[in-house]
């Protein structure tokens, strides 16, 4: 049986600032390395990072490898670690496995399938204008970074789910609170969503949230309802946000672009932000729930592993076919077509509102930052001049 390679000498899980532009020498050290590579858990002990595109298919639809934090190493301190509860203490998409997690699934998938999404098409686009225009209004120059990214799908996900706009601006600290890195920062941004979210529940709710009520199991308390909803207020908060930034950035990099709209432009734009910065750079853990074989390699009980998705993605010898932007399995992110709509949305409205937008920097100068772990980069500032 062999040992995993170590990576030695680069830290996956460090911070870093550098050009949007720049090379990440982090996900070709680990293909290079080899297709499960062993490195050091941020919250002791090792772990492995799969680097090879079938093997990680094989790793998200495996029963053996659980996203339940119940089998993460009995020395991590789930703070640290970044961990959600366990699914026994607080079932989620994110935890739950089996039977369980194909019962929630069931309740949320009608939510935000194609045809649900393609109706939202309208208010998507509209949402996306009124915002931009609302900057545009009395400033020559945006940073989007500041503000935008943020609002923008927290917006589109409150209306969806039926939750009045005044709960916005808690929302978004909520949001911020969550990824600043500070101690107390998780719970106290849990419960503030869980109270944005519960403002969709009242008897006269007519948007997802009501209808998610309606639909999740019975068993179902309300706090478990509650978040749920906080789940997917903040998730798909957090993957647009990521996103959005540097696909505005490459949609202005060539300058003004006068013209009707290429709809497979936009989609190819859409699709290649996604897979060169796909909103988190590693998938989040999974643990061995036995002793199990990869890659010939033989991991213990309860071994940490990742998924390198960015490194995957940007493999110069992958193979054509779908990306793992969103995942793969039975964990695929649920949110996928709405993420996607989102990004559609405001890059058709700059093309056709705001025909003479252009970067205020250039796209060297541009810097994306991550503040470890396994949080995506997100540009530091988008300075942008709606109007040219």
């Amino acid at each position: 049986m062999l040992n995993a390679p170590r990576l030695d000498g680069i830290d996956p899980f460090a911070a870093t600032v550098r050009g949007l532009a720049e090379p990440d020498p982090v996900h070709a050290a680990l293909r290079t390395a080899g297709p499960l590579v062993q490195v050091d858990a941020p919250a002791g002990g090792p772990a492995w990072i799969i680097t090879d595109s079938a093997l990680a298919r094989e790793v998200f639809a495996d029963p053996l490898i659980s996203k339940d934090p119940a089998f993460a190493p009995p020395c991590w301190d789930p703070r640290t670690a970044g961990l959600e509860p366990t699914a026994a203490e607080q079932p989620s998409l994110t935890t739950l496995e089996g039977p369980g997690h194909a019962e929630l699934r069931r309740a949320h998938a009608p939510l935000l399938n194609a045809r649900r999404i393609h109706l939202q098409s309208g208010r998507v686009h509209e949402i996306a204008r009124k915002l931009l225009t609302e900057l545009a209004t009395d400033r020559t120059e945006v940073d989007l970074m500041a503000d935008f990214t943020t609002r923008f799908p927290l917006t589109v996900l409150l209306d969806l789910l039926g939750i009045h706009l005044d709960h916005l601006d808690e929302a978004t600290d909520a949001c911020r609170l969550m990824v600043s890195g500070r101690p107390d920062a998780q719970g106290s941004a849990i419960a503030a969503l869980s109270r944005v979210a519960a403002a969709g529940l009242g008897e006269l709710g007519r948007g997802l949230a009501a209808e998610l009520r309606d639909r999740v199991p019975a068993h179902t308390t309300q706090e478990q309802l509650r978040y749920h909803l906080f789940a997917l207020i903040f998730a798909g908060q957090l993957t647009t946000d990521a996103a959005l930034g540097t696909l505005v950035a490459y949609a202005l990099a060539d300058g003004p672009q006068p013209g009707p709209v290429d709809e497979g432009g936009v989609d190819e734009l859409v699709g290649e932000t996604l897979r060169l910065h796909p909103p988190a750079p590693f998938s989040l853990w999974r643990f061995t729930t036995t002793e199990i074989d990869l890659a010939g390699i033989r991991l213990p009980a309860r071994a940490p592993v990742l998924v390198d998705i960015r490194g995957i993605n940007t493999d110069p010898a992958r193979s054509p076919g779908p990306d793992l932007a969103f995942g793969a399995g039975p964990h695929y992110c649920i949110g996928a077509r709405l993420a996607q709509l989102e990004l559609r949305a405001v890059a058709t409205v700059l093309r056709t509102e705001f025909p003479d937008a252009r970067l205020a920097l250039p796209l060297t100068e541009l810097r994306q930052a991550c503040t470890g772990g396994l949080q995506g980069s997100r540009l530091t500032a988008l300075p942008v001049a709606l109007h040219g």
